[in-house]
């Protein structure tokens, strides 16, 4: 037996496995949290009561008060599972677009969509039809258009849509978007109030058929987006290289910008302009666990889910009985982080 002591194994990062299950837990404790606290609190047993009760095919009995239970299931609960569908979308559009523009600042919001999004629901507003489905689906038609337009813009040349002329055109685009948005909102001040608490986004008149009329368009984005996780790590190697691996850059880019816009657009339509979750979410997973898409993609979409749903909590209980723009929250919680993350950035460039 050799007196020499051997040396400890190296440490290893947290498993995907490991990094998975925690932000599953503190995604279920957020939602729990969210629907448990409000003007009336109601205690964590309860609330899982009220679920367990109301899912079908399960014969269970809960002792809660009737009116507790529809405050629960009626009033909270469609409300947190509605920002938590958001935040996923958010988190996940914000990760795909910074794997295939190779940009870590990137967010969900860079292609158009919130441009498009945006003069969408200012069309529905200023013409009399802001209420209803009209709104969220004409916010929706809006950023699905102003992406398509970004994408053709970026391949009018006949060139290969790479992730420079994409994010070019994006900017171009988002421009125009915005300067016949802010046309129309001159035109019609007396809305304005109407779409500026559109655009800093909002949960508060959130209902099951919202979760409804999102979910499908969510699920489709999800599977498309977690089914390329592999290859957006690919795509982090550049064109040539990812064609090397029997990758087809373009055709590979637009499947991912496709599903991404897809997932973004619905979450906008039904919640307004949410900011920076699809920028600080991702950079939390990478700092924290990984920088693979692999991890960083599905962890994010848990991550953004239970971030946006605490975001809603403090916006609606800071100043209760009144209620903040979840948007002010987020942009109040990220805009630091944003900065920290650019200074570091330039930090380890040597422009600091």
């Amino acid at each position: 037996m050799s007196a020499r002591a051997k040396s400890p194994p190296p440490r290893r990062g947290p498993t995907r496995i490991r990094v998975g299950g925690i932000s599953t837990v503190v995604l279920v404790g957020a939602m729990l949290l969210a629907t448990a606290v409000g003007p009336v609190n109601i205690s964590v047993g309860d609330v899982v009561g009220t679920i367990l009760a109301h899912l079908p095919f399960l014969d269970f009995h809960t002792a809660t008060s009737p009116v507790d239970q529809a405050i629960v299931w009626q009033l909270r609960l469609p409300r947190v599972v509605l920002a938590a569908l958001v935040g996923a979308m958010l988190a996940a559009g914000g990760t795909s677009y910074q794997g295939v523009l190779r940009n870590s600042l990137a967010d969900p919001f860079l292609l158009g969509v919130a441009a498009g999004a945006g003069l969408g629901a200012t069309v529905a507003i200023v013409t009399g039809h802001g209420g209803g489905i009209v709104l969220p689906a004409s916010a929706f038609v809006g950023a699905v258009l102003a992406v398509g337009l970004t994408y053709l813009v970026a391949t009018s040349g006949g060139g290969p849509a790479s992730g420079y002329a994409i994010l070019l055109a994006g900017v171009a685009i988002a421009a125009m978007l915005t300067a016949v948005q802010t046309y129309l909102q001159q035109r019609h001040t007396e809305e304005i109030r109407q779409i500026y608490n559109w655009i800093l986004g909002s949960f508060s008149v959130a209902s099951w058929s919202d979760v409804r009329l999102v979910l499908p368009y969510v699920v489709v984005s999800a599977v498309v987006l977690l089914a390329h996780r592999r290859v957006l790590d690919v795509l982090r190697l550049g064109g040539e290289e990812s064609g090397a691996l029997g990758i087809h850059p373009e055709r590979s880019r637009l499947i991912i910008v496709a599903a991404a816009t897809l997932g973004t657009a619905a979450a906008v339509s039904v919640s307004g302009l949410i900011g920076f979750v699809g920028i600080i979410v991702p950079h939390a997973v990478r700092l924290a666990a990984s920088t693979s898409y692999r991890v960083v993609l599905p962890v994010s979409m848990v991550c953004g889910a239970a971030f946006l749903v605490l975001a809603d909590l403090v916006a609606r209980t800071i100043q209760a009985p009144t209620e903040l723009p979840v948007g002010v929250v987020t942009a109040v919680t990220g805009a630091p982080f944003f900065l920290l993350v650019l200074r570091s950035r330039r930090t380890r460039h040597g422009v600091l």
